[in-house]
């Protein structure tokens, strides 16, 4: 069976904790014993989210003295892609067994998303900080709660540059890490492609990288165990199993849970015999054979 499995960012690191990579690191040592038992049985894809990862690059850079100007939000993200692809690497594979793939994933340059900016990376502010940082290095900023955070574009991922060379590894029997925080995103030029600054939803790019490489299965791990019902009143519980007709009324914070319950709807819809899960990393591999978490169908 070929699987995408979505790993959260978050899920490495919850919000609050010091961005040490030891800290990091334990929790997917926690996780790998699942996701090494899920490499051995199946064609995997790791797709990883890196919202926490690259909003520390990002400070680090524009706070770096020895610099003009920041680096661009996509070169980050290709770094944190190597950072987090060669962790699930040292974790999960022997040799020759998996790899990380550098992976551009095209967007249109046209995309909403662009204009309206929503999503939050990096450190949070005081008002007068963030009006400062903002006038320095012209980033947009929006208040976070009680706090304010740079925001920065979301567009839909349209194609995935590297999909080729993902098929060919998995044929070969190679685990494949790939799109980590989304994909660095491009757009089209006539002579290739030009990095654009913003950040793909990782959930998103991977359910498109599951369409398109005919997965079985896309399974989305976050840090809960799965989509509640009645979310944070005394009636909240567990939601085993949904249609994926059911999801188009559930109601999901568009930054958190809202893209994994519309990806992994679209990923099933109209396509017998494909399954999508939302559930923990902790318990990957009962989520990835469907007995926790939130199975859809």
């Amino acid at each position: 069976m070929r699987i995408v499995v979505a790993i959260g960012g978050n899920a490495l690191l919850e919000r609050g904790e010091v961005p040490d990579a030891s800290t990091q690191r334990k929790r997917l040592a926690a996780a790998a014993p699942a996701l090494r038992a899920l490499a051995a049985e199946h064609e995997l894809v790791l797709v990883h989210g890196n919202g926490p990862q690259v909003g520390l690059l990002a400070v680090e850079s524009a706070s770096d003295p020895s610099l003009t100007r920041p680096y661009p939000l996509a070169d980050l993200v290709a770094e944190s892609q190597g950072l987090i692809g060669s962790w699930l690497q040292q974790d999960l594979g022997a040799a020759g067994t998996i790899a990380t793939l550098v992976t551009q994933i095209v967007v249109d340059e046209h995309d909403p998303a662009f204009s309206q900016p929503t999503k939050f990376i990096g450190a949070s502010y005081d008002e007068r900080d963030a009006r400062r940082i903002s006038g320095r290095h012209g980033w947009e900023m929006r208040r976070d709660g009680t706090v304010w955070r740079r925001v920065v574009a979301s567009p839909r991922p349209v194609r995935v540059v590297e999909l080729p060379a993902a098929g060919a590894l998995l044929k070969a029997g190679v685990a494949v890490v790939m799109a980590g925080g989304g994909g660095v995103p491009v757009v089209a030029r006539d002579d290739g492609w030009a990095t654009v600054d913003a950040v793909i939803d990782k959930d998103f790019a991977a359910g498109l990288i599951a369409h398109e490489l005919d997965a079985d299965r896309l399974v989305i791990l976050t840090d809960v165990e799965g989509l509640m019902s009645d979310y944070g009143t005394p009636r909240q519980r567990l939601v085993a199993s949904a249609r994926h007709q059911d999801l188009a009324d559930y109601r999901a914070p568009a930054g958190s849970m809202g893209p994994k319950v519309e990806a992994a709807a679209l990923f099933v819809a109209g396509r017998p015999g494909r399954g999508a899960a939302v559930g923990a990393l902790a318990d990957a591999e009962a989520v990835a054979a469907g007995r926790a978490g939130t199975q859809v169908h």
